[in-house]
């Protein structure tokens, strides 16, 4: 351990961390030829092809010929995911029980309003909601 001067670790560790972080960047490049619908079957096979054989040099063509694609594919990825949580988000929140019961109350009231359901029926209904 001492004939490892401590410079060397750094040294070792900063070239550790650039192979790690390429191998995230190949496995995302390989994810997004996949995920790609516009590109057809013999297009994808090439470019996995080059990013097999030539590692290095098939992921930084990737990267600087569909960069912009990938970002776009990235982004629209993104949108949908949130999107699908903020629709999981009302779904739930509106089948709540603070919420669903309030809701609930307001329609039987403006019945009752209206004149569409009597006072019996109104109470009845108002008994069933908040029991």
């Amino acid at each position: 351990m001492d004939d490892y001067p401590l410079l060397n670790v750094f040294w070792t560790m900063l070239w550790f961390f650039i192979w790690i972080m390429w191998l995230f960047l190949l496995f995302k490049v390989i994810t997004d030829i996949f995920r790609d619908h516009d590109m057809n079957g013999w297009a994808k096979a090439g470019w996995l092809i080059l990013c097999i054989v030539l590692p290095y040099l098939g992921v930084l063509i990737y990267v600087i010929a569909r960069g912009k694609s990938m970002t776009e594919r990235d982004l629209k990825q993104a949108k949908e995911s949130e999107a699908a949580f903020q629709s999981y988000i009302r779904k739930t929140a509106g089948t709540a029980s603070g919420g669903g019961h309030a809701d609930e109350l307001a329609r039987l009231a403006e019945l009752k309003e209206k004149g569409a359901i009597t006072n019996e029926e109104f109470e009845k209904a108002k008994a069933k909601v908040l029991s």
